[in-house]
């Protein structure tokens, strides 16, 4: 493994540490709680008030360590557009949760408020890509191993990558540790195949986002002491999907992030059967409540979709 890799992870991981001790005590000052679906497990009521919007400590750490590894090693342009497509993302999950938890107004952002932001972030990325890389709108085929040129297409294509990823992380985020871990591990996933194929930003990139997870995960592994709202999990999508995009690899992460695509797909099915039919295919959408309804413990769930992102993302090293 690059050792600009191994740095930058430990790098994010430190700077969330010190951040934690800082963040959460202020979180809980403000009042920054989580409100409880009351149609949810009923076991996830006792998580209500736990502080929210740690996404920050994440955001911040990111940003820190990239800035950081950008002066030392001199790394491209590239870490720009990554960074503000993160942070962008980022900020309107902080919108989101600043309004509802904050300002305890019980609507924030609109869903198509969101969407179009999203899709703004979405196409200043697709035009940076499209205007930079030596691969214009041209897409990666696995397997296969060839090049499509989307032409005119390619930015409606990077839109949906970006806003269905956004969207699966802050469906995964829904139990102790389960959207943070799965994160890290297709993070480092990122990081190595960016380092292996050459991108020197989108890895170190990557790198720190898992590193600024792992160490997320201190607080956020159960009984979670924070969580990361949609201020995080807004910025992680963004965050891989941004990377896979850089790296010309964004039909590649739907496999390392089977995990994130299970999760929505099954919240697709389960409302699609209800309006249709009248009847639920599974306990509870997303998928990890359909588990934990059928008597898994909160922490198994958690490390077997952890297995299985570790798994996926191994997988599709075999698919480059």
């Amino acid at each position: 493994m690059d050792y600009s890799i191994l740095i930058t992870i430990l790098v994010a991981f430190v700077i969330t540490t010190i951040l934690g001790p800082v963040f959460i005590p202020v979180l809980r000052r403000i009042k920054a709680g989580q409100s409880i679906r009351e149609d949810g497990p009923k076991a996830h009521q006792t998580k209500a008030g736990t502080p929210t919007m740690g996404g920050l400590m994440i955001i911040l750490a990111v940003v820190i360590t990239c800035i950081s590894m950008t002066i030392r090693q001199g790394v491209g342009s590239e870490m720009g557009i990554l960074l503000v497509s993160f942070v962008l993302c980022g900020l309107i999950g902080f919108c989101d949760d600043f309004i509802k938890v904050v300002k305890k107004r019980n609507l924030g952002l609109t869903a198509l408020q969101k969407l179009i932001f999203q899709i703004v972030i979405a196409v200043i990325l697709a035009v940076y890509q499209s205007k930079v890389s030596s691969f214009g709108t041209s897409i990666y085929v696995p397997v296969v191993k060839e090049y499509i040129d989307l032409g005119w297409f390619y930015i409606p294509f990077v839109a949906f990558v970006l806003v269905a990823m956004v969207n699966a992380v802050n469906l995964t985020d829904g139990l102790d540790g389960l959207a943070g871990g799965c994160t890290a591990i297709t993070a480092l996933f990122l990081a190595i195949t960016g380092a292996g194929i050459g991108y020197t930003s989108s890895s170190i990139f990557s790198a720190a986002i898992a590193g600024a997870c792992f160490g997320f995960l201190l607080f956020n592994r159960y009984p979670a002491k924070v969580f990361m709202g949609d201020t995080g999990s807004l910025a992680l999508g963004g965050a891989l999907a941004a990377a896979a995009v850089m790296m010309n690899i964004e039909l590649i992460l739907p496999v390392a992030g089977g995990i994130f695509v299970a999760e929505v797909v099954s919240d697709i099915i389960q409302e699609d059967s209800f309006k249709t039919r009248g009847k639920r295919i599974f306990r509870m959408a997303p998928l990890h409540h359909h588990f934990e309804l059928g008597g898994w413990k909160e922490t198994k769930v958690v490390i077997v979709f952890w297995t299985i992102t570790l798994l996926l993302c191994i997988l599709s090293t075999f698919m480059l």
